[in-house]
């Protein structure tokens, strides 16, 4: 939901009160500067599962450089994480696994299903390949492509900020 804020009242433009060194006052809400906050400081977990994680682990180095976009620091520990980025098919026998980490991860928490398979299952239709991430954990973003550029996981980065600075509460999401 988009937070609209009435318009601030016209500035008086006097040249001599500009140079007073008074400090102004800045008046915003709570939840508004928190989110803003969140948005640019987004602490992706260490984890792959396939092929897209050669590409998620490409985004991290210099010449595409995630650190424009706030989330530079890949966490070892899902206690420091608050993104897992699901790059890959997700078998039966992983699905305990990421249930874990997602379940320690620090609230709030986003999730990202990167490529086909994460997404939907991609050329893998059996019984030992989960057809989507979104079965067992809640998906914030979707990024198609088999497998996706850095771009692409970029885009889906940009789509989660929005996504965040939107949240109306503070503290744990809607699911």
């Amino acid at each position: 939901m988009e937070v609209k804020l009435p318009p601030p009242p016209p500035l008086k433009t006097d040249p001599a009160q500009d140079k007073t060194g008074a400090v102004g006052v800045a008046v915003a809400r709570l939840e508004d500067l928190v989110n803003w906050g969140r948005s640019y400081s987004i602490w992706p977990l260490l984890f792959g599962l396939a092929c897209c994680a050669i590409e998620q682990i490409s985004a991290g180095m210099s010449r595409f450089d995630i650190a424009r976009f706030g989330s530079e620091v890949f966490r070892a520990s899902p206690r420091q994480a608050d993104l897992l980025i699901v790059s890959g098919r997700v078998s039966n026998k992983m699905v305990p696994v990421i249930k874990r980490l997602y379940d320690q991860m620090s609230e709030p928490k986003w999730v990202i299903a990167m490529g086909d398979c994460a997404s939907c299952g991609g050329p893998f239709n059996n019984y030992a390949i989960i057809q989507g991430v979104d079965k067992i954990l809640p998906v914030d973003v979707y990024v198609p492509g088999c497998p996706p550029r850095p771009e692409a996981l970029f885009y889906a980065l940009r789509m989660l900020q929005e996504k965040i600075k939107a949240q109306e509460k503070l503290g744990n999401r809607e699911e």
